[in-house]
């Protein structure tokens, strides 16, 4: 599974066009990196560029950048609205999926060090990239902006934590950082009072609202020892809120950041705004999400209003998409397009047609053809993936079984279990063809003298490894079926029985057909350390494969009664 971050780098340019696209198209250079959004302010002389993809693509998509800013962009000709203190003056990275934060910090680091050795800009690193707490507020960083450098950077407490304590007066310097995916959301009611929204703005913002004395409304706002307000917390961390109209949809709204969403996910935004609306005599109609968000905030939410029903949550991502839209109103205003909204599908690469995305006797009629591949490889991955999908649907009808109410979340467990292994070894369909690929356009690479020859032969050795990890890889997975197949022959509703084990049958299948594949790509890899490794744990596999089979098997027709 791909790593995928964002990148957020603020440009001091949000006037002249020719500028900007000379920057965004140093990032159009990089290959696999998807420029998602660039947003210039004029006010501000400000733009706000927006790329994603995977980790280093991204950061070198993201040091381009910095560089061609470093050469068109003046600081010392420089105003605007927004507080600044460089050409490219902060660059965000952030955590999109299968990536955790630490990891996210240290491409972070790395995008900083590079920029201050090869650039030779001061660089400070905030927020979750801080390695001082003082740095961690990106104000503090700024502090004294573009015009405070030159003496910031001789106080030794402000050394820049990458690149030359050096005032550059044509560039500044840069803060370089990693945060939380930051959503903005709007919450549609059905008012037209921008007061009452606010209301609810206040009832949920973090900050919440000014204390008052005597009347809530209209009482003198209460202040600290500093003459400043105190205020009231709202429901909601890492949330800020207000309230406004939307005249082309002739609705009120709260308008919602949620600035860290493993704190405060979209889903409970939306719970507790509908909430605190009803409260105040309101209803939420449905909701929007501005922008692009990832794939975890709608399938999170999907899994939470399907557990608010006590259903199994063990269905596929398409489906808890659809309950997340459903259930918040996200096509209230528009239509709702995942393949438009949601980073990851956007990022997809369109690629040639997947053998998964075939018809089943398109993908039948395409193995049954003259091309070696698909092979026998893809068929053990596909019959892995069809064993599970029996195991899983017999999880999802136990759980919805008359009478098993209880243990909806018993088998709401083995559901989404199947449902994980069910995916993998759907993707392993057609890595295994692609691996397949991997050798033959290695055995196709230049052999005229020795270097391109030493080339080919490592090339052919490193597909040749994949080709075998790959079928290795779908005898771990499709043996992993049989606990669950298992449970389900054991536990599950007795009138799907039979299912379970047609699923074992599939799996027992699937081990030994990938285990041929794994033993015919061993002969030709020189790493015969490796090789042996692969084929007596592969082995092992196989043997606790076929003794699974036969005690489910036994299960399955003892309680079969003919």
């Amino acid at each position: 599974m791909k790593q995928i971050i964002e990148c957020v780098p603020n440009f001091s340019e949000g006037r002249d066009m020719a500028v900007i696209e000379q920057i965004t198209n140093q990032i159009k250079t990089v290959e696999g990196v998807k420029l998602l959004d660039v947003d210039p302010g004029a006010a501000t002389n400000r733009t706000v560029v927006t790329i994603a993809g995977e980790p280093e693509q991204v950061i070198e998509a993201a040091f381009r950048a910095v560089k061609k800013a470093m050469e068109v962009i003046d600081m010392s000709k420089h105003s605007g609205a927004h507080p600044r203190f460089g050409a490219t003056d902060v660059c965000p990275l952030v955590p999109i999926s299968n990536i955790t934060m630490e990891e996210t910090v240290a491409y972070a680091h790395k995008l900083g060090e590079r920029i201050g050795k090869e650039l030779g800009i001061p660089v400070y690193f905030y927020e979750n990239a801080a390695k001082s707490p003082e740095r961690r507020n990106l104000a503090n960083c700024r502090s004294g902006e573009y015009e405070g450098l030159p003496e910031k950077l001789k106080n030794p407490a402000w050394e820049p934590d990458e690149g030359p304590a050096q005032f550059l007066p044509k560039t500044g310097a840069i803060a370089v950082g990693a945060r939380d995916f930051l959503v903005a959301y709007n919450i549609n009611l059905n008012t037209t009072s921008t007061r009452r929204a606010n209301a609810v703005a206040f009832d949920i913002r973090e900050k919440g609202r000014p204390m008052r004395e005597g009347n809530p409304i209209t009482g003198k706002i209460v202040k600290d020892e500093h003459g400043n307000p105190v205020n009231i917390p709202g429901s909601l961390k890492a949330c800020k809120a207000i309230g406004w109209f939307i005249e082309e949809y002739g609705i009120a709204q709260v308008s919602i950041n949620l600035t860290n969403i493993s704190i405060t996910p979209v889903h409970v935004a939306f719970e507790e705004s509908s909430k605190k609306a009803a409260e105040r005599g309101m209803r939420v109609s449905g909701s929007e999400i501005v922008g692009l968000a990832p794939l975890k905030v709608f399938t999170d939410a999907g899994k939470y209003f399907l557990k608010k029903q006590k259903r199994s949550v063990g269905v596929s991502e398409a489906e808890l998409i659809k309950i997340a839209v459903k259930s918040m109103g996200l096509d209230d205003l528009k239509p709702f397009h995942p393949e438009e909204k949601i980073i990851e599908y956007v990022l997809q690469e369109k690629t040639g047609k997947k053998l998964m995305d075939m018809s089943c006797s398109a993908f039948a009629d395409e193995t049954a053809s003259e091309s070696p591949a698909p092979g026998g490889g893809s068929i053990s991955a596909y019959m892995g993936a069809l064993g599970i999908s029996l195991g899983t649907m017999v999880a999802n009808l136990s759980s919805h079984k008359a009478g098993w109410d209880d243990r909806w979340e018993e088998f709401s467990g083995w559901a989404e279990k199947g449902q994980a292994l069910k995916d993998e070894l759907i993707r392993l369909v057609d890595e295994d063809t692609n691996a397949f690929n991997k050798i033959m356009d290695a055995f196709g690479l230049p052999k005229s003298n020795d270097e391109e020859k030493a080339i080919r032969t490592k090339a052919i050795q490193d597909a040749t490894r994949y080709a075998i990890e790959i079928p290795f890889r779908v005898m771990k997975k499709s043996y992993e079926t049989m606990e669950i197949l298992k449970a389900m022959a054991e536990t599950g509703n007795p009138n799907s029985v039979s299912d379970a084990g047609v699923g074992a049958l599939a799996a027992r299948s699937a081990v030994m057909g990938a285990y041929l594949n794994v033993k015919i790509n061993a002969g030709d890899l020189e790493d015969r350390e490796f090789v042996a490794s692969v084929i007596a744990e592969g082995a092992e596999i196989e043997r606790k494969a076929k003794q699974a089979e036969e005690e489910i098997l036994a299960i399955v027709n003892q309680k079969i009664t003919v």
